[in-house]
């Protein structure tokens, strides 16, 4: 499916009264998916322990 018909989709399965704010929060978190999993697909990840001691370090101080 191309990116184009994901969102006239997406747009489609909401309801009638969205509005242009809802659509377009739609839209943008398709898109932010989109992006992570091209990230994924790319190798572009850290490590979830990693992650973890980085996120330890900065919640101690």
């Amino acid at each position: 499916m191309s990116v184009k018909d994901a969102a006239i989709k997406s747009i489609k399965d909401l309801p009638e009264s969205a509005t242009w704010e809802e659509i377009e929060e739609k839209i943008r978190f398709l898109a932010a998916i989109d992006k992570g999993l091209e990230d994924i697909r790319k190798g572009r990840v850290i490590p979830h322990e990693e992650v973890k001691k980085s996120l330890g370090k900065w919640i101690s101080k």
